[in-house]
């Protein structure tokens, strides 16, 4: 986004979508009429990405109900569509990319058409495997990821990722995507689908700098309270990463919560004694692999333990599950949090949060 761009979300603004279809490589149709919708991302589910959309049936001529038509811009034959959201810079929209999404439904009542769309993940979920996947003595972990995942999604690879080869004698019966996520697990990476429509590995991570600061003022539309309840379920302190060598020596690597902030930390007033979260792959061949392991392990299970605040704002078409946002509000000043969840209208609304207390 441009400067001029954020400056305008910070405040009443005129939005508005644009949406193309794309079968095949080939454009299908690039102004379908939006008249209402809502995405919604939430990075702890398998497919992050949830999209609803309201079109008119007739529009400018063209009868947008899909039928039995299996090259409709609006079918769910493979029909893709792209989406950017149009902010009002003064007399011209600027676009952001919200990315890329599969068509999972289309039904027509009366005079409207209503769509549900599913992140491209989705291709990967639904494609379980045929014949059990078999690793060869040359594949390594981006080779087998490769494997698993394209031609469906390109896969890019962060430059700071070390690539390892695969022990003999893996094995992944039916699950996908439960086979990638076993190999990013053990690499202690994530996936993420990017605006373009790549799939990119990257390393598990809080870090960067916040790309927005929010406070808590109703009289600008912000609204931050806390979300939840607090509960011991699935607290844990420490993490066992458990893996084995080529001469079947069993293996671990230990991390704990040390954070000084963590209401889990080890050793303090949570609980004295280690609770531990055990996690074992057959991927992990050294003792370093499996601490990175449960390292990153770690970082994941805080996500969905830590404390959390609840964000309602003038809708931001800039953000993504994952940013590092500055909050203050609910009693905190200038707390760094990531955003975990979202919610956002496609027509004039509240844009809604979820941010985990970093």
């Amino acid at each position: 986004m441009s400067a001029t761009a954020l400056a305008v979300v910070q405040g009443s603004y005129t939005m508005d979508i644009r949406a193309e279809s794309w079968l095949g490589g080939l454009l299908l149709a690039d102004s379908i009429p939006v008249s209402d919708g809502t995405e919604n991302r939430d990075r702890s589910l398998s497919v992050p990405e949830q999209i609803t959309l309201t079109v008119p049936r007739r529009e400018g001529g063209y009868d947008w109900d899909p039928g039995t038509d299996p090259a409709h811009p609006l079918a769910a034959y493979g029909q893709m569509l792209r989406i950017d959201y149009g902010v009002d810079v003064g007399g011209s929209f600027e676009w952001i990319n919200r990315g890329w999404f599969l068509i999972t439904e289309s039904s027509t009542d009366g005079d409207t058409v209503s769509v549900s769309c599913q992140g491209l993940l989705t291709l990967i979920a639904e494609a379980n495997l045929i014949s059990p996947f078999q690793p060869s003595s040359s594949d390594t972990l981006v080779s087998v990821i490769r494997a698993l995942v394209e031609p469906a999604l390109t896969v890019s690879f962060d430059g700071t990722l070390i690539d390892r080869a695969v022990p003999l004698g893996m094995q992944w019966d039916s699950d996908r995507l439960g086979a990638v996520t076993e190999v990013l697990t053990a690499w202690g990476t994530a996936e993420r689908v990017t605006e373009d429509g790549y799939l990119l590995i990257e390393p598990v991570s809080d870090a960067g700098a916040s790309v927005l600061s929010i406070s808590d003022d109703p009289q600008t539309g912000t609204v931050v309270r806390w979300q939840g309840a607090t509960t011991r379920d699935s607290a844990f302190n420490v993490v066992v990463a458990q893996g084995e060598d080529s001469n079947g020596n069993q293996l671990q690597g230990v991390a704990y919560d040390s954070d000084g902030t963590s209401p889990y930390q080890y050793g303090g007033n949570f609980n004295p004694l280690p609770v531990p979260y055990s996690y074992q792959s057959s991927l992990l061949t050294t003792v370093a692999q499996c601490r990175t392991a449960a390292a990153a392990q770690m970082k994941l299970l805080r996500r969905q333990a830590f404390r959390k605040l609840g964000v309602t704002m003038v809708p931001h078409p800039g953000l993504i599950p994952g940013d590092i946002v500055s909050v203050t509000g609910a009693g905190l000043t200038s707390a760094r949090c990531a955003i975990e969840s979202l919610s956002l209208p496609y027509s004039p609304g509240e844009q809604t949060l979820t941010v985990r207390v970093l």
